[in-house]
């Protein structure tokens, strides 16, 4: 029998809101109706990302009149990273489901990411199978996206950028999201040993007609694929990531300006005049190599104050040996009497 959780809540309903006043009142509707087909102890926790078209004060009739509705308004529009960050830290139950406001995740498939969890995943991920977005501007830079997400992250998953997940609590509590690394929560949780699966959902075109995104956000997404693929890898040793590039370039620049110099002892030509910009971009790529290697010793040194600070570990346990067994071993051992030099 699965564990309850200590707030007596089993799911959580995490969704963030920006501008969706015209979205609210059917969107509860069909979750309050779809949780009481699943019969969960439920709540649901509304984030609303600093929105100005109504929808603070539609969520605030919502939270007085169901005691299962948790409303919160973030000081001003800080992004989907950040209102799902708050939404997950506000939500108590043991599987927490995030989904977008705006209508194009049906929640009548929500018990269908539920299942799949059941099965002993930690993460459960939407995978929009059949796309209905326009082909150049959304569905080929999604396509070409997923697909480096996936070979960079080592992570296999056809669609990273839904909103539509199943979480266990404890896996997504622990990643702390910042920037607009929501997309990559996946991979992030991967690397603590999350096992992660896919159901395909439908992909509804929004009621609204609009999306708060457009193609502008390729780049933040490459800038994002950087910064995930070096926290997969490179976290626990920076120093990897920048010293073969340092040691190449300082091995490139000593062996020029070597070869210069060796030029100059044996036929006595003037360096500068026949190999000043050769010894020039020695120089350049001993000075290049240097700084590299600095900055490595430095991301070593701040991974270091990180992870002791914080008491963090590098590993992530699975399963902790049984209480009664490390009990157990830490009882010190019973006094045996001893008469005469015989052991009883």
């Amino acid at each position: 029998m699965p564990r309850k959780p200590a707030s007596g809540l089993e799911l959580s309903i995490v969704v963030p809101l920006f501008n969706e006043a015209g979205t609210i009142e059917e969107l509860h509707r069909r979750l309050t109706a779809v949780l009481f087909l699943i019969g969960r102890r439920s709540e649901i926790v509304y984030v609303d990302d600093g929105s100005s078209d109504g929808t603070s004060e539609a969520l605030d009739v919502l939270a007085g009149r169901y005691s299962r509705v948790r409303a919160i308004r973030l000081a001003r529009n800080y992004g989907q990273t950040a209102a799902l960050a708050a939404g997950f830290d506000r939500a108590a139950g043991d599987v927490i489901v995030a989904m977008d406001g705006d209508l194009q995740h049906a929640p009548e498939e929500i018990p269908k990411l539920l299942e799949k969890l059941d099965e002993g995943y930690d993460i459960v991920s939407g995978w929009r199978e059949q796309r209905v977005d326009n082909l150049w501007t959304r569905r080929v830079p999604s396509k070409i996206a997923n697909w480096l997400m996936a070979k960079l992250s080592g992570v296999s998953l056809h669609d990273f950028g839904t909103t539509f997940k199943a979480y266990r609590a404890p896996v997504i509590k622990r990643i702390r999201l910042y920037g607009d690394l929501h997309r990559f929560i996946p991979a992030l949780a991967s690397w603590s040993g999350a096992r992660i699966a896919e159901v395909p959902i439908a992909n509804i075109p929004r009621p609204q007609n609009a999306s708060h995104y457009g193609l502008s956000r390729t780049w933040r997404v490459a800038a994002d694929l950087v910064t995930v693929r070096f926290l997969l890898r490179y976290v626990t040793r920076p120093l990897h990531f920048f010293g073969p590039a340092g040691f190449t370039a300082v091995g490139a620049g000593i062996l020029a300006g070597g070869w210069v110099f060796l030029t100059k002892l044996v036929t006595g030509a003037p360096v500068f005049l026949e190999h000043g910009p050769l010894l020039l971009l020695s120089a350049v790529f001993v000075q290049m190599g240097t700084v590299l290697i600095g900055l490595g010793l430095l991301a070593e040194l701040l991974t270091r104050i990180y992870m002791d600070g914080r008491h963090r570990r590098i590993y992530t346990v699975a399963r902790r040996e049984p209480a009664s067994h490390a009990a157990w071993s830490a009882r010190r051992p019973a006094r045996v009497p001893v008469r005469s030099g015989v052991v009883q």
